[in-house]
């Protein structure tokens, strides 16, 4: 069947004001586009600007946007994109994207795949995609012929996680290792503080924090791990988290997409989140019996999360459980599923018809 491999384009942003969680849901995404040998494009407004060498690590070409998603102006700079590269799809991500602008791009006869996880507008598109748990169906608001991935099935994974999930079968021997990972984006600052609680238990031997080169608190983390003698290590490359995932005996995540990743290594989980929508996808999770959602990060005192780590050390069974169900929860295939909805869109003879070019032949006048 023939096929136009069109590219994809990416219009998602990555800053301090608006948080970098969509960034890296597109990066997982395209890793997913590129298997299936589409060109992938990110037409991204980044801060810092270090985060275009993680586009172009993977394989990714970078467009510099000079406003983020929804200012003036943009839609205009995306559409004049989606023209210039004749893309088969555009995948939009991120805070400021309005039912209007949305609309617009869809007018244009390009896939629209959105992520959300706060069902917050109607989306005039052609897929809605929540890589977390929470909401579901009834919380959205859509327009005719769009198709809804949500749930377990199709939360984002990167590979790392995938690769380390059969060689995490069964939990690793001791001495207890806790991995502190509070995802793409910590906004209230918790790892730093977390991690100084549960370094007052004598039950853990080792914490391992899971952070991003640009965390806010980068430097003072070095510090930490300086003064811990040994206790304390920093993780921020994929190389280095890959050994340190098959050696963590329990989590102290969030609640967001890093909590789903870990469910496929399977890996007990405290969750402590720090924003509405992370919460309730954390609900769910605890529901599902894959961790144990302690609350909102301002009503976790420091006697509770250590009284929560103690229990969950001491109770084998538990662990043992929340790693069973974690593991049969996620599998770590989202992203193919959702590259296999979008491949099966861009192929629909509708489509397909809507795409072609007609040829006018010329006429020949006689002399």
């Amino acid at each position: 069947m023939e096929a136009t491999r069109g590219p994809i384009l990416f219009r998602c942003d990555g800053t301090p004001e608006h948080g970098w969680e969509p960034f890296y849901q597109c990066l997982s995404l395209a890793a997913a586009l590129q298997r299936r040998r589409r060109g992938t494009h990110f037409l991204s407004y980044l801060d810092p600007l270090s985060l275009a060498t993680v586009i172009n690590r993977g394989n990714n070409d970078w467009i510099p946007a000079e406003q983020p998603i929804g200012s003036p102006g943009d839609l205009e700079a995306t559409l004049a994109q989606v023209r210039r590269l004749n893309a088969a799809a555009v995948v939009v991500a991120g805070v400021g994207m309005t039912a209007e602008y949305l609309a617009s791009l869809h007018k244009s006869g390009t896939l629209v795949v959105v992520f959300d996880s706060t069902a917050g507008i109607t989306f005039p598109v052609d897929v809605v995609v929540n890589p977390l748990l929470a909401p579901g169906k009834k919380a959205y608001r859509f327009g005719p012929g769009a198709q809804l991935l949500l749930g377990h099935k199709f939360a984002l994974c990167r590979g790392v996680f995938r690769r380390q999930r059969t060689i995490r079968a069964t939990e690793p021997p001791g001495p207890f290792r806790a991995l502190v990972a509070f995802g793409d984006d910590d906004a209230g600052g918790q790892t730093l503080l977390r991690t100084r609680e549960m370094l007052d238990l004598p039950q853990v031997a080792k914490v391992s924090i899971a952070v991003r080169s640009h965390h806010a608190q980068y430097d003072d983390l070095k510090e930490l791990v300086a003064g811990s003698t040994g206790r304390v290590e920093l993780v921020t490359e994929t190389k280095d988290l890959m050994t340190r995932l098959v050696r963590a005996h329990i989590a102290l995540t969030s609640g967001d997409g890093w909590a789903l990743e870990l469910c496929v290594v399977g890996v007990p989980q405290l969750i402590v989140s720090q924003t509405d929508t992370h919460a309730r996808s954390a609900k769910r999770m605890d529901e599902e019996g894959v961790a144990t959602f302690l609350g909102d990060a301002a009503d976790v005192s420091p006697d509770q999360l250590r009284e929560a780590v103690s229990s969950l050390l001491d109770d084998a069974m538990e662990r043992k459980g929340m790693t069973r169900c974690a593991r049969n929860l996620v599998d770590g295939r989202g992203p193919d599923r959702v590259v296999n909805g979008m491949e099966i869109l861009l192929h629909a003879p509708a489509r397909k018809r809507a795409s072609q070019v007609v040829a006018v032949p010329q006429l020949r006048i006689a002399a």
